[in-house]
């Protein structure tokens, strides 16, 4: 038994029923050891929720950077659309992704700023590797440049936004419909066409 071991299914315990309802005793069944023995590598339950947000935060932080390096040469419209259908299919595969998700809107009240600093940290460096693409995409000429990288990934990260709700909130049809209006504005909004 691990670290590692623990913190995979405290993850998947915090992804399900949240940081109050996830109980150390609980977790210490499904990794098949004794609550006590958590303890020999987590001081409480704070410790291991933060050190699993800390993980799952660099997880998250990682699939975007090897998105981005995976798809760099696609057309602009079809790598902004995948990255959105791409979290959508993390979302519903991947408990990671949920419970990244479901911290970053509802953190635990005494962790808030905790969290809260892996969460700006995310979306800080998410936003400056957006707008280096659309910056490139801008001078290619495969977009207007006339709204500026800056803003065109700020609505970008507004409707990602969208769907990070929906995805929490919507259920799958909901969630399609605020997709498919949501991209089809952004992207006449940025196109040349």
């Amino acid at each position: 038994m691990t670290s590692n071991q623990i913190k995979e299914i405290a993850r998947n315990h915090f992804a399900e029923n949240g940081y109050e309802g996830t109980s150390m005793a609980k977790i210490a069944d499904d990794v098949g050891i004794k609550k006590q023995s958590i303890y020999t590598h987590f001081k409480g339950k704070d410790e291991l929720f933060l050190e699993v947000c800390k993980d799952v935060f660099a997880e998250e932080l990682s699939f975007v950077m090897n998105f981005i390096d995976s798809h760099k040469t696609r057309p602009i419209e079809d790598f902004l659309l995948d990255f959105l259908l791409q979290y959508k299919e993390r979302y519903e595969m991947n408990n990671s992704t949920k419970f990244w998700l479901h911290i970053s809107f509802f953190p635990p009240t005494h962790l808030y700023e905790q969290v809260m600093k892996y969460v700006y940290e995310y979306l800080d460096k998410l936003e400056e590797l957006l707008v280096t693409v659309l910056e490139k995409s801008m001078s290619d000429g495969e977009i207007s440049s006339m709204i500026g990288a800056e803003r065109a990934t700020a609505a970008f990260l507004g409707v990602l936004d969208g769907v990070f709700v929906e995805m929490l909130y919507g259920g799958s049809e909901r969630l399609q419909k605020r997709l498919d209006a949501s991209w089809y504005l952004y992207w006449r909004g940025l196109s040349n066409d």
